[in-house]
């Protein structure tokens, strides 16, 4: 794995708001079990499971199901390093709504 900055480019799919939170999530984790992720983020789980479609159809991340010694099977996430590559370049571009850029309107004037 390199850890060498990728280059700034700005990414169509992550730059919207919530996705943009979701890769911010799994950028600082190895995987995030669904639930947790959604408690983080503090959305509902159709939002959630229709950005992680998005995201998983565009090879960004992955979705696990694993077998729980009792219960259901749980769903757990992880960003792809092509997902890995495009959110670190999207945050070195410095877009507005990014980490590196602000949220607030007045600064996007």
């Amino acid at each position: 794995m390199s850890w060498e900055t990728p280059a700034p480019r700005f990414d169509d799919l992550i730059h919207a708001p919530t996705r943009l939170r979701i890769t911010a999530a799994l950028a600082t984790a190895t995987d995030l079990e669904f639930s947790a992720l959604e408690d983080a983020l503090g959305i509902s789980p159709s939002l959630l499971s229709k950005q992680l479609k998005l995201l998983a159809d565009a090879s960004y991340l992955t979705l696990e199901k694993r077998p729980q010694p009792f219960g259901r099977p749980r769903t757990w996430i992880r960003l792809t390093p092509a997902g890995r590559t495009a959110y670190l370049g999207h945050v070195e571009a410095g877009h507005p709504g990014g980490p590196c850029g602000s949220t607030t309107p007045a600064d996007r004037r």
